[in-house]
């Protein structure tokens, strides 16, 4: 029987995994989601739009609750319940809601009067019916900006997915860092109290002054202090995963390993990162799309310029008040005599500028972005090497030999407990260090292939502010501006 806890937890992540791929939605759009998120991470979506989609998301999290949490497990919790991310999937169901009302075509208008005439007699009646020409022969141009924006959503939300997912994993590591830092202080309360029960024997019998058994209790009581502080900490840092991960009630009762992965001996490939961050990074496309699409909006608005408004065909037809009906074709023209667009055209030529220089900008701190985190996952590996062959073993050392001069009476207490301290700052520097290599490797990921951590809601704001739309081209009849 299998009691590996780390198969366990492998062969549980793999079952959700195949499990939800059996489940993959129906959606087109949210497809193309999945096999981008999917081919970059790994992992799987699922976007509730009914119960069936709720039970199974859940099932699939208590599966993976059952074991330790790892950072890719407890990344997989928050794709499937972190309710945000759902509020973004929804996004893609409003813009391919836009696409499909781009392809249809406006409704026909209807009119009617009826006159009485004051002597009596056989009333007037009038009837028309018109239809919109200009917008059935738009349609294809908005269904091409329409589908642009649908285009733009999917990127954007695969660009948040990956931004929860190096969330996760950065609240997964700083957990565990505390936790392994928890483990040691508690260590460390046991010595202390065995110190000062030791320098008060030491006390009474004269051997030590007063000043140095209160700088022992003293030093005990701190440990308390520090345990108290880190255990606080760790309430803390488990409440933002619970967040992060979107589970309440019994579910967070989850546990994590006491201590970080394991550096692993080799290093991940770092050849090519910025070259490969241009072509992947969702930030990237999506700025890319956005020149696109307000550059083809630009076109379309140049050559429409002179075209009328609006123009309405339809049938009229009216009874006169003898009994005779007179029935013909209706032509209605918004002609562009003081609006030719002018306004509308010098909007979307600076929306035009503003996406270049945007794209220019990713594109520079895309190349800065990757060149730090690989700098970082390299400066920590070597800074974590360096605490854990050289500069732990030494003040281990340090300690155990001014332990063995102060049972020798050759050293006071203070000389033991500063060893101690620095001890204890050179395994926090180790631990912190660790943590922070594999932060950098989750910020590397982030920067490769998803964009800028933090930076996609003002960005997509901004965008959306941007985001060309085609009718009504010009000012219409009402003084509505519709550029």
């Amino acid at each position: 029987m299998i009691r590996d806890p780390l198969v366990l937890r492998t062969s549980a992540l793999l079952l959700v995994v195949s499990f939800l791929a059996g489940c993959a939605s129906s959606d087109p759009s949210f497809r193309d989601v999945e096999g981008a998120v999917g081919s970059r991470t790994g992992k799987r979506l699922r976007w509730m739009q009914n119960s069936g989609d709720v039970t199974a998301a859940h099932e699939a999290t208590r599966l993976l609750l059952k074991h330790r949490l790892t950072a890719d497990s407890a990344a997989q919790i928050a794709l499937l319940n972190n309710r945000r991310l759902q509020a973004s999937f929804e996004q893609i169901g409003i813009s391919a809601a836009e696409y499909r009302q781009a392809s249809s075509p406006s409704n026909p208008s209807f009119s009617g009067l009826i006159r009485f005439p004051d002597s009596g007699g056989i009333s007037n009646i009038e009837f028309s019916v018109a239809q919109n020409l200009l917008d059935l022969l738009l349609i294809p141009l908005k269904r091409r900006l329409a589908k642009a924006a649908l285009d733009a959503a999917k990127l954007e939300v695969s660009r948040e997915v990956l931004e929860l997912v190096t969330e996760t994993k950065i609240a997964f590591y700083n957990l565990q860092a505390r936790q392994q830092l928890l483990s040691r202080l508690k260590l460390i309360v046991e010595t202390n109290e065995s110190a000062a029960d030791l320098a008060k024997r030491m006390h009474e019998a004269g051997n030590i002054p007063d000043v140095e058994l209160a700088n022992q209790q003293a030093t005990y009581s701190q440990s308390h202090v520090d345990v108290a502080q880190a255990e606080a900490q760790i309430r803390s840092e488990r409440e933002r995963m619970n967040r992060l991960m979107g589970v309440w009630g019994a579910d967070t009762n989850w546990s994590v390993g006491d201590r970080l992965p394991e550096i692993p001996p080799s290093e991940i490939s770092l050849s090519r990162l910025e070259s490969k961050a241009l072509e992947q990074r969702f930030d990237l496309a999506l700025a890319r799309q956005n020149v696109a699409s307000i550059g083809f909006a630009g076109g379309v608005q140049r050559a429409t310029r002179f075209l009328p408004a609006g123009i309405d065909a339809g049938v009229n037809t009216e009874r006169e008040t003898d009994g005779s009906r007179l029935t013909g074709p209706t032509l209605d023209l918004r002609l562009p005599i003081f609006d030719q667009g002018q306004a509308g055209a010098a909007r979307l030529a600076a929306q035009y500028r503003r996406a270049q220089n945007e794209l220019e900008a990713i594109a520079v701190e895309a190349r800065s972005e990757v060149r730090e985190a690989r700098d970082k996952v390299l400066a920590n590996r070597e800074l974590a090497r360096y605490y854990g062959q050289v500069l732990l073993p030494q003040r281990v050392q340090i300690v155990n030999t001014t332990q063995l001069q102060y049972n020798a009476m050759q050293r006071s207490p203070s000389d033991l407990l500063l060893a101690k301290e620095r001890e204890l700052n050179a395994e926090r520097g180790y631990v912190e260090a660790w943590r922070d290599y594999w932060i950098a490797r989750a910020e590397l990921e982030m920067a490769l292939k998803g964009g800028s951590p933090g930076g996609g809601n003002s960005r997509r704001r901004d965008q959306d502010s941007e985001r060309p739309r085609l009718a009504p081209l010009r000012q219409d009849e009402n003084g509505s501006n519709g550029d």
